[in-house]
């Protein structure tokens, strides 16, 4: 009977705290970073979880263009919680990187993975993309206006 609680309250749990996800085309996602490089980026203050303040930059993005799983176009206001997972290459690698983190260059996309350690950065041949999603974490970090 307790096991059969439990699953009940994580299934309830998951059931409500579920993020949506959109789909970026990796056309739509080149667009909507087209002439924005780490240059371009501004500085912005967040506050976490526990109130604690980070201060990094971030795109410039307000507004990201994605589509649902049945192909409608949808708004997602960029936030520090929105996270973006791309697949890529031959064996359909996923890297998550947070959105408001990222630019494009001319032959790949860049981010810091972690908002805690900036050291740990990934790159991603924009050739090597199958897939762009997009979900609000639902994380606690909001920026500070």
């Amino acid at each position: 009977m307790k096991k059969i609680f439990i699953t009940v309250i994580v299934i309830g749990c998951i059931a409500v705290s579920s993020c949506t996800t959109y789909y970026i085309p990796v056309d739509s996602f080149k667009q909507q970073f087209a002439g924005i490089d780490s240059t371009k980026f501004k500085e912005v203050t967040v506050k976490g979880p526990v109130y604690e303040r980070y201060q990094y930059l971030a795109n410039p993005i307000t507004t990201i263009q994605c589509i649902d799983k049945k192909g409608n176009p949808h708004q997602l206001t960029n936030s520090p919680s929105i996270e973006t997972r791309f697949t890529h290459g031959h064996k359909n690698k996923k890297t998550i990187f947070y959105f408001d983190r990222i630019y494009v260059d001319a032959n790949s996309v860049a981010s810091i993975e972690s908002r805690f350690i900036e050291s740990i950065r990934a790159s991603i041949p924009l050739d090597s993309i199958t897939k762009i999603e997009v979900q609000d974490g639902h994380k606690k970090f909001s920026y500070i206006k």
